[in-house]
């Protein structure tokens, strides 16, 4: 009787186990469709943008001379008598800010990122990190609004002639925004650089900052460069700092204390209402914004060669 029921019992639970194997084998052929789909709306989304962008500033070179708009030295879309649209002076804003904030976040960050990786003990780094990266959560509207109201009035007490809206307060302050991206991407490429490198070279008698500065760095450089090419693209994208502190006049020169507008300035001034549907302003963000895409794509592009350039070499 107890030998029946135990050939009962096993013939219950091996009814149950191929029943488990057949959820199993159900389960392990509908999570590959999930991600197929999840990866197909992904690229789907992406060529529907760039079909979008590509559409309409065509639509634009229709209306505006495609060599005015590259080479034109003036931006002038709202003026009633003859609308103008030469590209180079948004250009030239958007690089002021993206250099003044290379030249600040590139040498504070990779300081940063050898000290966390080199010289920080492992209570200072699980301080400093991620007190670095609540940084990046911070509304870039605030920083606009830090870089109106903090920054720019004490560059002012410097800089007699600056004025409230100009290229330095935003520069430094998207610096200041990316500038966790460039740390934290850093240390994370050098710390990944194997520890026998580093007691080698201590081993020979180098000391701790030529093995982070000669080892380590030229090691870790093609993680560093994506890193700062990462913050560029950021920089260059950047939209409500510049808009609320760097102003809203596209002028074709070199000075960094006067208002400018960059692309990204410009698509939000006209975003707002200041344009109606279907007219050549309109359109113009679409062109804007495809220049924007075509300078973001063209240095991931180049980021993505220069690191596999420099893996090669080291």
């Amino acid at each position: 009787m107890a030998l029946k029921q135990h050939e009962q019992v096993s013939v219950q639970q091996l009814i149950e186990r191929s029943r488990n194997r057949k959820g199993k084998k159900v389960i392990e052929k509908l999570v590959p469709i999930g991600l197929f789909l999840a990866a197909t709306i992904s690229v789907l989304t992406t060529f529907g943008i760039v079909f979008t962008l590509i559409f309409e500033t065509i639509e634009f070179f229709t209306r505006v001379s495609i060599t005015d708009y590259l080479f034109g030295t003036e931006w002038l879309p709202f003026s009633g008598k003859e609308p103008l649209y030469g590209i180079l002076p948004l250009i030239l804003g958007t690089f002021k800010v993206t250099l003044i904030a290379i030249i600040v976040a590139v040498p504070f960050g990779l300081g940063a990122a050898i000290y966390l990786s080199e010289y920080a003990s492992d209570r200072a780094r699980k301080i400093i990190k991620p007190i670095l990266e609540v940084l990046a959560g911070v509304p870039t509207i605030v920083y606009g609004f830090f870089a109106l109201t903090f920054i720019t009035p004490i560059f002012q007490a410097i800089i007699p002639n600056l004025k409230i809206f100009n290229a330095i307060s935003p520069g430094i302050v998207v610096g200041i925004m990316i500038l966790p991206m460039i740390t934290s991407m850093s240390e994370d490429a050098m710390s990944s650089v194997p520890r026998s490198i580093r007691e080698g070279a201590l081993g020979l008698g180098a000391t701790k900052f030529e093995v982070a500065v000669k080892i380590v760095l030229p090691a870790a450089l093609s993680g560093i460069i994506a890193s700062v090419v990462l913050g560029i693209s950021r920089a260059i994208g950047e939209t409500m700092i510049v808009s609320l502190a760097g102003g809203s006049t596209p002028k074709f020169d070199f000075g960094f204390t006067d208002s400018i507008q960059t692309m990204t300035a410009y698509i939000v001034q006209v975003t707002t209402g200041d344009a109606g549907y279907g007219t050549t302003i309109y359109y113009s963000i679409y062109a804007v914004g495809f220049t924007l895409f075509i300078f973001t794509l063209t240095m991931n592009l180049l980021a993505t060669y220069i690191s596999k350039r420099f893996r090669e070499e080291y």
